[in-house]
């Protein structure tokens, strides 16, 4: 716990109230305790208790940068330019996709 603590820039105490689920952590905090205990965010909250499908929230929060966009996202006041954000984010995903092969006939 101390070796985490000093890590994280808190005190060992305050790992332990995490543990104990007496304090709530931020998902950036999440991220930083996986990468510390070389695990899955998903593994600490016991999402990989649950059954698999699409990459969960946790896994997808744990992506390099995600946590700053959504923050910077959750910023944006008017309704109209988180659309536009959102359109724009959608196709620049589609532009650098590859696109798939073409099967033989």
């Amino acid at each position: 716990q101390s070796t985490l603590a000093d890590h994280l820039g808190v005190s060992f105490q305050q790992v332990q109230k995490y543990e104990r689920g007496a304090n709530r952590t931020s998902a950036s905090m999440l991220v930083r305790i996986a990468e510390k205990l070389e695990t899955t965010v998903g593994e600490l909250v016991g999402e990989n208790d649950r059954p698999t499908g699409d990459e969960s929230l946790f896994e997808k929060l744990a992506v390099p940068g995600a946590v700053q966009l959504l923050e910077a996202f959750a910023s944006v006041q008017q309704p109209s330019l988180r659309t536009a954000i959102l359109n724009l984010t959608r196709s620049l995903i589609e532009e650098t996709e590859e696109p798939a092969p073409k099967r033989a006939r």
